[in-house]
């Protein structure tokens, strides 16, 4: 992943989260202009750093790196909801999002 997809992709996230660059960049921990300087090409992060961005958006470093998926933490909760269903839930699960897919 180049320095601009890692960029474009820490802003979706954050963006998905509701929160600003500076309160994303106090709230891991480091300065106001942190994530702003990411986000900009300027710098990446350390990746101790890295870790905890992906702990505050509530993605895996895996999820992170998956830019087809656009809201993994969405997903994760549907697929944590999904576990508690039974076989003929599951269907209709399936069939609504095929159905929603067209």
């Amino acid at each position: 992943m180049e320095m601009r997809e890692f960029a474009q992709r820490l802003a979706e996230l954050r963006m998905q989260k509701g929160v600003s660059a500076r309160d994303m960049s106090l709230s891991i921990g480091q300065s106001a202009g942190y994530i702003n300087n990411i986000e900009n090409c300027l710098n990446y992060p350390s990746m101790t750093a890295f870790f905890y961005i992906c702990e505050y958006l509530d993605v895996t470093p895996q999820e992170f790196f998956q830019v087809n998926v656009h809201n993994p933490a969405k997903l994760n909760t549907l697929l944590n909801i999904c576990k508690d269903l039974n076989d003929g839930q599951i269907d209709n699960i399936i069939a609504l999002a095929r159905d929603l897919k067209r």
